[in-house]
């Protein structure tokens, strides 16, 4: 493995965990009942993933095209099958730091309440005592929170196999477009625009079905219509649902770039 593979492995690495910690910023606005606030903090995370994905497709594209002019210089598809595994490596971080990072997330927006501003939060978490907060709240998963499984599922199995098919098809779109180039180079640049073919139903499956059932479960939590043991337990089963949704990536990428030659072949 070269140090531009393992650049973008980092990239994707860093992109999942967040994508994977977003579900405690839900649990942390339940705990605070400062849901708006919990979202507009957790934007600064989701800024940095944003720029990780924008330098990612770049490293890719070029790590493709040198191979299309020296055949022989990366196996390609081994690169993609290595990038798929961080994605999955970083669900499985990101799962074990769910609990530290929840109750650090809750610290901060409770801060962010008395500074109301950004900068005084960051000033305050780096020079006055913030550092020494989140080492108190370093924590493990309680094991009760796997062993209540067996209560049953406290969200809907559809959603959690939609989920699953949902990160599958997200975690692979880029990376199908980008080796579809690869298998008809030319039609690369055709191949490299079209991950929306497979993201499009991702993005439809996420923000039409499964993010509007945990938004009204987070409301029935904070209204106490709904326990915040039992959403915790919805909180794991959508986390292990991601976690199959990477490994099926993987399944998906040889599959997900023939239909998008097979597309870019008749547009």
């Amino acid at each position: 493995m070269d140090i531009n593979l393992v650049i973008i492995c980092f990239l994707t690495f860093i992109i999942h965990l967040i994508g994977t910690l977003a579900y405690s910023v839900r649990i942390a606005g339940v705990r605070t009942r400062r849901i708006a606030v919990s979202f507009a903090l957790f934007n600064i995370l989701v800024l940095v993933s944003r720029t990780s994905n924008s330098f990612q497709g770049p490293f890719l594209a070029k790590r493709v095209e040198e191979n299309l002019l020296h055949p022989t210089t990366h196996n390609l598809l081994a690169d993609f099958r290595w990038l798929l595994l961080s994605a999955t490596f970083a669900t499985i971080v990101g799962a074990f730091l769910i609990p530290t990072f929840q109750r650090v997330f809750s610290r901060a927006v409770q801060e962010f309440q008395i500074h109301r501003s950004i900068p005084r939060l960051l000033l305050h978490i780096c020079f006055r005592g913030g550092l020494a907060q989140i080492k108190d709240s370093v924590s493990v998963p309680a094991s009760g929170n796997v062993t209540a499984l067996r209560a049953g599922h406290s969200i809907s199995a559809g959603t959690v196999a939609l989920n699953v098919v949902a990160v599958a098809l997200w975690t692979v779109g880029v990376f199908a477009a980008l080796y579809a180039g690869y298998l008809n180079p030319q039609l690369r640049v055709t191949s490299s625009t079209l991950s929306a073919i497979v993201n499009g139903v991702a993005t439809i499956l996420m923000f039409v079905i499964i993010d509007p059932q945990l938004s009204v479960m987070t409301d029935d939590v904070v209204e106490g219509r709904l326990s915040e043991p039992t959403f915790r337990r919805a909180i794991v089963w959508l986390v292990g649902s991601r976690f199959a949704g990477t490994l099926l990536a993987q399944l998906l990428l040889i599959p997900a770039a023939s239909l998008i030659v097979f597309v870019a072949e008749r547009l």
